[in-house]
């Protein structure tokens, strides 16, 4: 993460406090939520390098004890169907939608001033969870290899034989399943799996996930792979305007542009749905999208945010008209990448 960008988001984050975060610091100990015997219990499928500072800045704010179960957000969305309502959990925080879309008969339907704070294109129809923040799917590719370009409009074109042996992907990593889910809700069944035997028919190179893929386009050991937007900054802000790899949002309206969503959402369960709430309103104000914003290189939700200047303006990608609502299958898309070879 780039150090310069720190002490601007602290500026911002101690101006906050004494605006929008003093009215959940009040309403929070009108509701108990200050009492030392009571925490919240967050179940996190983002990571704890992403998100750990500003949970922190939430348990400062308004004195309420957080307790996170940090984990990938299948597994997790998994362990909240094993534990059913016996689960700890009060809020689950997930990367993606499907991992929302999941459990969603445990989630419980938000107040209407949680789900006005962001588009209606980011949250759950049903109003069991709103998005956070906004990752876009991308081709990050390497700029001693290849320029804008020569890449083409569409991200199904990378199935022709002639990017045999020039691509890297992350074939478990859940952004990637929810871009293939997309794409079935999308182009049909079939046309997605053509897609998918194309790829492997490619002998992509396989890495564990976003990180290693971007890494690898940077060193030239390929020369596309599919990620999602905010890794390659990261790099950047590492390494400098040097690191040879770029973004490339496809020119085409289709899944290889979607643009995803890290979303929340309140357990039915829960014992504490006022520090939920809390915290899903902490998460939606401007402060906290401002964290997004210039601290993970995502797209902010809320308006009163200022978007990171390094990334396009959302209307400006060409993205395919999809209800991330429907990305719930999953377990669907898995099925269909093992039939191909994509998965063991």
């Amino acid at each position: 993460m780039g150090k310069s960008v720190a002490p601007i988001w602290r500026v911002l984050v101690s101006f906050a406090l004494f605006s929008i975060l003093a009215v959940v610091a009040i309403s929070c100990s009108s509701s108990g939520g200050g009492d030392d015997s009571k925490s919240l219990i967050i179940y996190s499928g983002r990571s704890e390098s992403l998100v750990a500072p500003l949970i922190a800045d939430f348990e400062e704010a308004t004195g309420v004890k957080v307790e996170v179960n940090y984990g990938s957000t299948g597994p997790l969305a998994a362990t909240l169907l094993e534990e059913g309502s016996n689960t700890p959990a009060d809020v689950y925080f997930a990367q993606d939608p499907g991992g929302l879309g999941a459990v969603d008969s445990m989630l419980a339907e938000l107040p209407s001033d949680v789900l006005s704070s962001v588009p209606d294109w980011a949250r759950d129809p049903e109003s069991r969870w709103v998005g956070t923040s906004g990752r876009a799917r991308v081709i990050v590719y390497n700029t001693d290899m290849l320029t804008e370009a020569d890449l083409p409009d569409s991200i199904e074109d990378f199935a022709k034989p002639e990017w045999k042996g020039r691509i890297g992907w992350a074939p478990t990593n859940g952004s990637l399943h929810a871009m293939i889910t997309a794409m079935r809700q999308e182009w049909g069944e079939d046309r997605t799996r053509t897609w998918l035997e194309g790829i492997v028919a490619n002998e992509p190179k396989l890495y564990a996930k976003n990180t290693p893929t971007v890494a690898a386009a940077g060193a030239g050991e390929i020369e596309v792979g599919f990620v999602n937007h905010y890794y390659l900054h990261r790099f950047i802000a590492e390494e400098g305007e040097s690191f040879a790899a770029r973004n490339y949002y496809t020119r085409a309206a289709d899944p290889g542009s979607v643009v995803l969503v890290a979303g929340v959402g309140m357990l039915e369960e829960s014992d504490n749905k006022d520090l939920a709430v809390q915290f899903i309103k902490f998460l939606l104000s401007a402060s906290g999208q401002q964290y997004f914003a210039s601290q993970t290189y995502e797209f902010p939700l809320n308006d009163n945010a200022k978007p990171n200047n390094l990334l396009p303006a959302l209307e400006d990608i060409t993205k395919p008209s999809i209800d991330l609502g429907d990305l719930i299958d999953l377990e669907g898309t898995q099925d269909l990448m093992r039939e191909v070879g994509a998965l063991p």
